[in-house]
């Protein structure tokens, strides 16, 4: 298994991911293909403007079919994550880490973070869904039984068995029916008691199936060197090989009958997955068996991640926020702040229409009311230089915005101050102060210029993974 690591949205030339891969021309095409075809890559037209591009744009993105040696593209991944394709790991990075060649560490936090920002998702997902076909996601599923694995322990069935005087429960009734009773100052003693015990069939069928595939799951993960980067530790159960357990059409015989009589929840869903996994048959190395652990969109998971640590009140209620004054009787108390915000009117129909503006988070600390805006950019802003991938004017203007629509409850409640702010991820250690991104025009109607902050994407997510909050005044708006 080849292991390598790529950056996300940085452009590579077919040539480039030759070498990569490991592959000549022709195998490094239909690797193309592949990802290409579930969306976790993307051609754009080879050119020194696009070389210099940090982040990709609908309309630069090309759909024209790939070639062996053709050097007019570049090619762009816009995922997150491990991909396992065609016997290669490809474990793709965020792109702020514009330094890193070998960024274990730094992807293995993000994993960790990935898995938390989904963890309210209470299915596998054994596929993998794409515009044109779909197909079986076999690192999810091997990932899945490894992790009950390590919470439930392995697959057991148990049966009740009573003995005489054993160590189990006392069962009462049978004692009293079915045993022999002394009285003395009538009173009844038992000799002999009847007791309940639980055992486990170590040979039971579907233990040793469900120890075979965790220990041929744990191997295909090692190939991959994946196991260090999802930190888990090696499993080794049995030497027993799959093909012991009979033919793919009898295992999956019974496993069925097995469904058929087992109600426990947890059960049922290692059952399925067995299941699912035998019945597909793949392998890490197969090309038809394409499978992905991340996401093709980490700015909305930047978004989240933000919006935990610096303690966003947009859904809160107005009556349980913390404000400098005493909420004023105009306002109601179970009115949510991101509902104070005013909605446009069309005359035509006297009605207002259901969208208007929504921002980021917004964090209330003490007499400071703070407009944050989550932006996941490779912004490029150095002293004398036109700023480069930074965010758009329709960013900057909503950022004003945003405060005109607050205005009237800020100064209602007594708050001394308002900030903008932009927070932007970094690979640096220390927060980097970037200036403002300012238009006079706005500024001359008293709205605060927004302020650029990178933080340490490292700090943030430990922040997020431990469900602490991070200390505004660290930003030092």
């Amino acid at each position: 298994m080849i292991s390598k690591f790529l950056r996300e949205q940085k452009r590579y030339t077919q040539k480039e991911l030759c070498e990569k891969l490991e592959c000549f021309e022709e195998k490094v095409v239909l690797i193309i293909r592949k990802l290409k075809e579930y969306g976790v890559l993307k051609a754009v037209k080879a050119s020194d403007p696009q070389r210099d591009m940090s982040d990709l744009v609908d309309e630069d993105i090309e759909v024209a079919d790939v070639e062996e040696g053709e050097n007019e593209f570049l090619y762009v991944f816009t995922f997150v994550g491990v991909i396992v394709v065609a016997g290669r790991a490809l474990k793709c990075y965020p792109k702020y880490l514009l330094n890193a060649s070998d960024p274990k560490d730094e992807l293995c936090q993000v994993l960790k973070v990935l898995e938390k920002y989904n963890s309210k998702e209470q299915i596998i997902r054994m596929f993998n869904d794409s515009s044109e076909s779909s197909s079986f996601n076999l690192l999810a599923v091997l990932l899945f039984l490894i992790q009950d694995y390590y919470e439930n322990g392995v697959y057991n069935n148990t049966e009740e068995i009573i003995e005489n005087n054993g160590s189990g429960e006392i069962l009462w009734d049978k004692t009293i029916n079915e045993t022999f009773t002394l009285l003395s100052n009538n009173r009844p003693y038992y000799i002999d008691l009847q007791t309940k015990k639980r055992i486990t069939n170590d040979f039971d069928y579907f233990q040793r199936l469900h120890e075979c595939i965790l220990t041929k799951a744990s191997k295909e993960m090692k190939e991959a060197d994946l196991l260090d980067l999802f930190e888990i530790t090696e499993i080794d159960l049995t030497d027993e090989e799959l093909d012991e357990f009979g033919e793919k059409e009898y295992i999956l015989y019974r496993i069925e009958k097995e469904l058929s009589t087992q109600f426990n929840t947890r059960k049922q869903l290692v059952l399925k997955t067995i299941y699912a996994y035998i019945d597909h048959s793949g392998n890490l190395y197969d090309m038809d068996c394409l499978s992905m652990f991340g996401t093709n969109s980490f700015n909305l998971v930047w978004e989240k991640v933000c919006s935990e640590i610096m303690d966003n009140q947009l859904e809160k209620q107005l009556g349980t926020i913390s404000l400098p004054i005493p909420l004023k009787p105009e306002y109601n108390r179970g009115v949510k702040l991101i509902d104070l915000i005013e909605k446009p009117m069309w005359t035509a129909t006297g009605k207002t229409a259901n969208d208007t503006l929504i921002p980021d988070l917004i964090s209330i600390s003490g007499e400071q009311f703070i407009i944050f805006d989550a932006k996941y950019y490779n912004a490029r802003l150095d002293q004398g230089q036109s700023p480069k991938a930074q965010p758009g004017i329709e960013s900057v203007t909503k950022q004003y915005l945003y405060q005109l629509a607050y205005q009237k409850f800020i100064d209602a409640h007594g708050f001394k101050s308002v900030e903008n702010c932009f927070l932007m991820p970094t690979e640096e250690k220390n927060i980097v102060h970037k200036g403002e991104a300012s238009m006079k025009m706005l500024s001359d109607l008293g709205l605060q210029d927004i302020k650029v902050r990178f933080l340490p994407a490292d700090m943030v997510y430990e922040h997020y993974l431990s469900g602490r909050k991070m200390d505004i005044s660290i930003l030092e708006l």
